[in-house]
């Protein structure tokens, strides 16, 4: 375990306790959330270091990294992802100027990164696991590496940057912001999606709201957060847009972990509530159970 001793948003050094989860996914220890008492900025303190950290993301419950479809959960996020899928492509070419090409951080078995390399882009990917790589590969060809650090990506910048859920889980997180200043195109367009704490139904579940999962979770983004994380590099917030989805999926497992079983009705209505409350409405901005930020170079 390591702990931090700096916020890594702020570089302040006053934590409060914020909330205590579970792993209920491996491990089923407790871990502590911390709240930086300067900028807000929420992270689990202590957590496993990274050299550690690859026993927690040893299970079949872990979706992303596996494409079978064994039990509901994995039912109903398979079911769903081909078409968030779609819906991320038309993103994507909204907000870029060309279909050019497009590093995938963390793509896990590559089902988003072969369907926009098959809509014209030129597609390079990264992703640690070893089994969810090989499969990534087998789909778009071998320009799937471990990590951002790759030889072969040292020199390349590109005209789109993806990280899907990915940005909460990166140990060096200055770092990797720096690295997406270097390797994104001058005009180019960086997106990252990442669970929101302040939305509904994490006030609604509590300690059991899923998208903690902790300890793989490191960081718990807000809104002021993330936009002053990414000031700080050189970049600023274009738009913040839904994913409609995820207030669904989070609350069904949400009622799992507090219920030890699916409560499909709580569920239903959790998510509904958490989507019209999100939603953009006079002087707000989006606050769904997860966010997409368009990134630009300021």
């Amino acid at each position: 375990m390591e702990t931090l001793d700096k916020c890594p948003v702020c570089g302040k050094s006053h934590f409060r306790e914020f909330i205590v989860a579970e792993d209920y996914t491996v491990s089923h220890q407790q871990f502590q959330i911390q709240q930086c008492d300067s900028c807000q900025f929420l992270f689990t303190n202590p957590r496993p270091a990274e050299s550690e950290i690859g026993p927690f993301y040893e299970s079949q419950e872990y979706i992303s990294h596996h494409d079978d479809a064994k039990d509901l959960m994995s039912r109903v996020y398979n079911s769903v992802r081909d078409y968030t899928i779609q819906q991320k492509i038309k993103l994507i070419n909204k907000y870029t100027t060309q279909k050019g090409t497009l590093l995938d951080i963390g793509c896990g078995t590559g089902s988003f990164a072969s369907a926009i390399q098959s809509n014209g882009w030129k597609v390079n990917g990264t992703e640690p696991d070893s089994g969810a790589r090989a499969v990534a590969q087998k789909r778009i060809g071998d320009r799937v590496f471990d990590s951002i650090s790759a030889p072969e990506l040292t020199s390349q910048q590109f005209d789109a940057i993806t990280m899907w859920h990915v940005l909460e889980h990166v140990h060096q997180l200055n770092e990797t912001i720096d690295w997406l200043n270097a390797h994104l195109k001058p005009n180019g367009t960086l997106v990252i999606a990442v669970p929101n704490p302040e939305s509904y139904d994490a006030a609604a579940y509590g300690k059991f709201w899923a998208a903690y999962d902790v300890p793989r979770h490191l960081y718990h983004f807000t809104k002021n957060s993330m936009k002053l994380l990414l000031a700080n590099h050189g970049f600023e917030v274009q738009k913040t847009l839904p994913m409609w989805f995820d207030s669904f999926y989070v609350s069904m497992l949400s009622t799992k972990y507090r219920h030890k079983k699916i409560d499909v009705v709580n569920s239903a209505t959790t998510g509904l509530m958490s989507n019209w409350k999100g939603r953009v409405s006079v002087g707000q901005e989006i606050n769904t159970s997860s966010i997409i930020y368009i990134i630009k170079k300021k």
